[in-house]
């Protein structure tokens, strides 16, 4: 139930939290379907860029691209070799501004409520944490990740490579908190996720709410997260505590989560019914079209990169990160050609699972001249990175290598 608090009030509430930016980076609500600005896919250096916003300000301002106060984007050259992104690096995606920062002073004290189960009940987080510990290694990944690429310029943020990372997420398995609610309850079909986002008395919290439904079978190594890398999961990711369904796109894995439920439908919410859907080109979505659920084998270069600053001629490393989406990434091979040969990468870094990325590298002798220089992999399933990305209307879950291509000069 929401209060009839006035919207203006609210919104000016929120600002002075520091959840919302200024308006000079877009400040206020951001909608799953707005229109954002298109961004440059160079963006220039970082003494032009915008500045981080207030929730975000403790990030390598070096190492990021603000599109705007909810997007901001890991620079290609930025993510490191270790295999883990580190957490001043990693990407923000925010459908609606964050709550504010005082959800933050007692995070053990943050409630879930739990629903089809046969014992529904809400937890503090605090209890969670007697019920089970968990840690897995995931890629996340915003959905529109490589939509900058697609030359009908879809709407929404025009991410090129860095709103992905791989981190390691600790928490509670999902299925432990069922189990500690007395089991599932019969016929269910979906887990249903609600972020805990304010939204403005007088809208309709069904057109702008993040709640989002996945198939029960994603549950298998879902958890309820309240650390990341080893760090309190703070406000930009997510914290007190977020959904994690390793494998699935960033949107599943919901921030602030106040609801987790067993449902036999989807949500009626918007961010479910029509947004994040796979639409033709120029169609709004629907249910009729296909979800935005799991994710595909995806592959990129990271270093080289720079296609402003030539690269010295004789033995050059080419790195990068590959995912292998639903299986482990097994093999990577690396085109200096723009996709007409390819040589096969070693893989470098732990092995930290299957819903993990793998680093990868390929020494090659680069004579002087141009370049370009792709990659692909190919997972555990048998299944490889395509050339060609899968068109639809918003430029989802681009995973095509020629698009991902970056060009050097070798002097």
């Amino acid at each position: 139930m929401h209060n009839t608090t006035d919207i203006t009030r609210r919104r000016m509430l929120i600002t002075a939290s520091g959840a919302v930016a200024w308006a000079g980076l877009g400040g206020g609500l951001a909608l799953a379907d707005s229109n954002e600005p298109a961004a440059k896919s160079s963006p220039g250096p970082v003494s032009n860029a915008k500045p981080l916003p207030p929730y975000a300000k403790w990030k390598d301002a070096d190492s990021m691209i603000v599109h705007s106060a909810n997007t901001i984007e890991t620079r290609r050259n930025a993510f490191g070799s270790s295999g883990i992104t580190p957490l001043d690096r990693l990407y923000i995606r925010n459908n609606i501004s964050p709550p504010s920062e005082d959800i933050m002073k007692e995070p053990d004290a943050w409630k879930v409520e739990v629903s089809g189960v046969k014992s529904p009940r809400s937890f503090t987080v605090a209890e969670l944490k007697s019920l089970g510990l968990a840690s897995v290694a995931v890629v996340l990944q915003c959905s529109g990740n490589g939509r900058g690429f697609s030359e009908h310029k879809p709407s929404g943020t025009q991410w090129t490579v860095g709103a992905a990372g791989c981190v390691i997420f600790t928490g509670v398995p999902v299925k432990a908190v069922i189990e500690a609610a007395g089991g599932m309850a019969d016929g269910m079909t979906y887990m249903t996720s609600t972020g805990g986002e304010e939204i403005p008395a007088g809208l309709d919290p069904n057109t702008i709410m993040v709640e989002r439904s996945v198939p029960v079978s994603g549950i298998e190594d879902a958890i309820l997260a309240w650390e990341i890398n080893g760090e309190p999961l703070p406000l930009a990711h997510g914290g007190p505590l977020r959904v994690i369904v390793p494998g699935y796109a960033g949107v599943n894995n919901v921030k602030y989560v106040k609801h987790v439920a067993f449902t036999k439908e989807q949500s009626p919410a918007k961010i479910q019914q029509g947004s994040y859907r796979f639409s033709p080109i120029g169609v709004k979505g629907t249910p009729e079209f296909d979800s935005i659920w799991e994710m595909d084998p995806k592959s990129w270069v990271t270093l080289p990169s720079d296609p402003e600053t030539p690269v010295k001629a004789g033995r050059v490393q080419i790195s990068g990160v590959a995912m292998g989406g639903m299986s482990e990434a097994k093999k990577v091979e690396v085109s200096v050609n723009g996709g007409k040969d390819w040589q096969e990468a070693q893989l470098t870094g732990p092995d930290l699972g299957k819903y993990a990325w793998r680093g990868f590298v390929l020494a090659a002798d680069l004579k002087p001249g141009k370049y370009q220089l792709a990659s692909r992999v190919t997972n555990a399933d048998g299944t490889s990175q395509p050339e060609m990305r899968k068109e639809n209307n918003r430029g989802y879950m681009n995973n095509s290598w020629r698009d991902h291509m970056v060009a050097i000069d070798v002097a």
